[in-house]
């Protein structure tokens, strides 16, 4: 569903990512670490087609993201740190308009079923935004990945300043958008969440994809001295 081919981002001839080469099936949570400028939100940000590539392709459902940009962003929904709503509108008004985006049609009770389903509570469906916590935001962005019927996630840290309860709970929800069928790519500082909920875990440096591990394969312990290992010079 998500493909680098020698994917490659160069900015004044600085690499700031380095011929990556990356799958996420269908189903599948790939979590990205590393520090920061290693290369995560710029390998997220050329598969959105926020940024051209140097070189190389990002592809999302076999379509290249460069040369089909609309058509590539059908498949996709994207989560970032602070999920961007109208804070005048309400969580349904919200996840109404975004839906309409989308090219898609829901009743009220539909859509009251789909942020349900993502975990906001229903007193909170006719409250503003504004009034919302980031955890209460981060739900509305997953019911928003529901009513576009997405088959790709995009997430750059979206469990950063949540509280641990928040975090399990956003946690808790993306295994259920993967159960679905759903490629989940996320990138995270996050060692022990990515732990918990990654299929395969990918460490990156200086813009190079140095390491991937299955999830199942590494404990928690074991995963930090790894990652801190490759974190020295």
């Amino acid at each position: 569903m998500l493909e680098a081919i020698d994917l490659t981002k160069s900015y004044n001839g600085t690499p700031a990512l380095k011929a990556l080469n990356l799958k996420v099936n269908s189903g599948e949570i790939f979590c990205l670490l590393g520090q920061n400028g290693a290369g995560k939100t710029t390998t997220i940000n050329l598969f959105l087609g926020f940024l051209a590539p140097t070189s190389g392709e990002a592809r999302i459902a076999s379509i290249n993201v460069q040369q089909q940009p609309l058509e590539t962003k059908k498949h996709l929904a994207y989560i970032p740190e602070t999920v961007m709503l109208y804070p005048n509108l309400t969580g349904l008004e919200n996840l109404e308009y975004f839906a309409t985006l989308s090219g898609k049609t829901y009743s009220v009770a539909e859509l009251s079923d789909l942020l349900l389903q993502a975990g906001l509570e229903k007193e909170a469906h006719t409250k503003r935004v504004s009034t919302y916590s980031k955890g209460m935001r981060q739900k509305v962005g997953i019911a928003i990945a529901l009513a576009k019927d997405a088959k790709a996630l995009l997430l750059d840290e979206p469990t950063s300043g949540l509280d641990p309860k928040a975090s399990f709970e956003f946690s808790e929800r993306l295994k259920t958008l993967a159960n679905k069928g759903v490629a989940v790519l996320m990138a995270t500082h996050d060692l022990f969440r990515a732990k918990e909920i990654g299929s395969r875990l990918g460490i990156m440096k200086h813009g190079e994809l140095v390491t991937v591990l299955n999830a199942d394969d590494i404990a928690h312990a074991d995963l930090e001295k790894l990652y801190l290992d490759f974190m020295r010079d």
